[in-house]
């Protein structure tokens, strides 16, 4: 029962996450007082999709790093750099627009990206590697890249940030990874997918609390708003594309193709809604919120672009014999 549930919630995430967030804006009131639950809710999500990995799978990763490599460059100077310029040229003197375009992306690559690159069948563990590297270094790389772009402007406080990923992200990891580890793999047969649906129904639950705490921001309808929306469209756009775009440049295979694809245009964007709430001026969310809109659709257009042009390589007819 539980396994044909996370099929059924695994087909309908591109609609699910949407839908939980214009919830939560229309039942603000109901919702908002729950926000406590929110860091918790997400470390059970971290938990969860860390089950399917060990710390060989990590030792594996390190040791042919240029593939992690590439998508933390994509990951977290790239596309932040990015992100900085278009929101300082379309916001200027909007700082608090401008943070929320640049913390949507500086967070680490998202654990759903692995569902997708499962599905088109990437290289589901180089995909977890990086997901787990990632998210083990995020609490360094968040709120030190927001420190260098925007820390002068907005007021924020990195220590309680760094604390906050500490818990939410990093000890939900080790922990998955040391039970996975201890088990010898088991866990990712027998406990994970019993999980597996409860998380994303977490995720629904995050995306909807976080949507009625920041919903007196996005219930007025405004031309600013729908700029912002487009402006956060257009940015998790170009992170898949130069994902896409690396892999075809460097020539790598289809499964390498596929998994920089989805880590490079994805992001946690739970955890970027939970930080943005909890330790910034709740107009910073705004940006953030948005992104939720758009990920897990961009995911589904993308996964079936991928699957026109990304097609496995078969030998033309008669090849075998001519080569005989």
């Amino acid at each position: 029962m539980l396994d044909i549930l996370n099929r059924k919630l695994q087909k309908a995430m591109p609609f699910i996450t949407p839908t939980c967030l214009i919830l939560g804006i229309l039942l603000a009131d109901t919702l908002s007082p729950y926000a406590f639950l929110v860091p918790w809710l997400f470390g059970f999500m971290t938990f969860s999709g860390s089950l399917g990995s060990g710390f060989r799978d990590l030792v594996r990763t390190v040791s042919q790093p240029w593939y992690l490599l590439a998508s933390l460059l994509i990951l977290h100077v790239a596309i932040p750099l990015i992100a900085f310029a278009i929101g300082s040229v379309l916001f200027h003197g909007d700082d608090y627009v401008i943070t929320g375009l640049l913390l949507g992306v500086v967070i680490p690559t998202g654990v759903t990206s692995f569902i997708w690159v499962s599905v088109y069948r990437g290289n589901a563990p180089l995909t977890l590697s990086i997901i787990l590297i990632d998210t083990l270094l995020s609490p360094y790389i968040v709120p030190h890249s927001l420190a260098l772009l925007v820390g002068a402007k907005v007021s924020m406080d990195t220590w309680a940030m760094t604390k906050g990923l500490f818990w939410m992200v990093v000890v939900p990891s080790l922990a998955g990874m040391a039970l996975n580890q201890l088990s010898k793999g088991r866990v990712k047969e027998t406990l994970a997918p019993k999980l597996a649906p409860f998380s994303k129904i977490c995720i629904g639950f995050v995306v909807a609390i976080n949507g009625g705490v920041v919903a007196p921001y996005l219930k007025p309808f405004t031309w600013r708003l729908a700029a912002i929306a487009l402006t956060v469209l257009l940015i998790a756009v170009m992170g898949y594309s130069l994902g896409w775009l690396l892999s075809r440049l460097m020539r790598w295979d289809r499964g390498i193709t596929i998994c920089m694809t989805f880590n490079s245009g994805m992001r946690n964007i739970s955890a970027g809604a939970v930080l943005a709430v909890a330790y910034f001026p709740a107009p910073v969310a705004i940006p953030v919120i948005l992104g939720i809109l758009f990920q897990q659709v961009l995911a589904s257009l993308f996964g079936l672009l991928l699957g026109r042009f990304e097609t496995e390589k078969k030998p033309p007819v008669g090849a075998h014999t001519r080569a005989i």
